[in-house]
């Protein structure tokens, strides 16, 4: 466990203390964040804010993770760190065409999807190939096997990718609600993967490296935190789409590797409804020309409703860690069931 704890230190300390520096460089330069003008009045204001800080969680997570890893030389951290970098670079090319037009929307929407299914395929193999993942679906242990999904399984990972790296972009739409969210599942992720670990030939033979699986994790939360101290409301720097998109592909990563791709849906069930909420609200004002919310996602038609963005952040935070709460305690039922 003192790896896991020292990988969230490391990542922790270097977001923490690196971030004024980088604050300070991303002002000097004049990167800062194009507002929504058809988004709530109240974040106009946010304008010009510095952006891209989702650099510094990418490199102190992955500097806390390779320092702490156990089993590099078998090319787990390879697999474990490639969808973070991969997927927050797709996020960093996003947030540099957003800054190079000066425009609120950055890559096409098909450049964005033909990447992230590369992204996907790639992963899959390194999953498979790499960490030694099988292409089973699993209730979380090797006796409880859903199907095998044979070369389908690729079609999930890609779901996963796309699923996840979205989800967390649309949630990061409030100072400090992305990240304190992924920050409340990568605790989770932590305590399951150590579990699995400590139980790996009884239970969870079908789990590889899952030391380095909470490692990972905890590298992530500990960048989470070190950010968040600088994103709390009134933000100081964001995140972009380099950040929600590496955190979305961590989340996905972490989920396939301990193969709780399942589980993942109620560990991330904020992220769940901010996603359905967007969808929801496309398909109801395609259909009947009508909003079933003030405005997707989420967390601005709570906004359009007179809470506070404070009020929304903290109850919001409250329904993450409800479903993160949830989440644990049908893998502990399963797992206290099989002993």
């Amino acid at each position: 466990m003192y790896r896991v704890m020292g990988a969230l230190l490391i990542s922790l300390v270097i977001c923490i203390f690196g971030m004024p520096f980088f604050i300070k460089w991303l002002r000097n330069r004049g990167i800062g964040q194009f507002i929504r003008e058809d988004g709530p009045q109240a974040h106009l204001a946010k304008e010009g804010t510095p952006t891209m800080g989702g650099v510094l969680i990418v490199i102190s997570a992955l500097i806390g993770f390779l320092l702490m890893a156990v089993k590099l030389q078998a090319g787990t951290g390879f697999a474990l760190g490639f969808a973070l970098l991969s997927c927050g670079l797709l996020g960093f090319a996003d947030d540099y065409t957003k800054l190079r037009y000066s425009r609120s929307l950055g890559l096409k929407g098909r450049t964005k999807l033909f990447w992230q299914l590369a992204i996907s395929i790639a992963l899959a193999y390194l999953a498979t190939h790499v960490f030694g993942v099988d292409t089973k679906l699993y209730f979380f242990r090797s006796d409880a096997v859903i199907c095998d999904m044979g070369p389908f399984y690729y079609i999930l990972v890609y779901l996963m990718v796309i699923g996840t790296t979205n989800a967390v972009n649309l949630t990061d739409g409030l100072d400090g609600l992305a990240s304190g969210a992924s920050l409340l599942v990568m605790t989770a992720y932590i305590l399951i993967a150590f579990t699995q670990f400590r139980n790996h030939q009884f239970l969870y033979h079908h789990v590889q490296a899952s030391l380095d699986i909470a490692i990972f994790s905890g590298a992530v939360m500990g960048s989470c935190v070190g950010f968040l101290w600088w994103n709390a409301p009134p933000a100081q720097i964001f995140m972009g789409d380099t950040g929600s998109m590496a955190l979305g592909g961590a989340l996905a990563t972490v989920a396939i590797l301990s193969k709780t791709e399942l589980l993942l849906l109620v560990l991330g069930g904020l992220f769940v409804l901010e996603a359905l909420s967007v969808i929801i609200q496309v398909l109801v004002f395609k259909a009947t020309r009508r909003r079933i919310f003030r405005m997707a996602p989420l967390h601005h038609h709570f906004e359009l409703k007179g809470w506070s963005e404070v009020t929304t952040l903290i109850r919001l935070w409250i329904v993450a860690g409800f479903f993160v709460g949830i989440g644990f305690i049908i893998f502990y039922i399963n797992y206290v069931g099989s002993i």
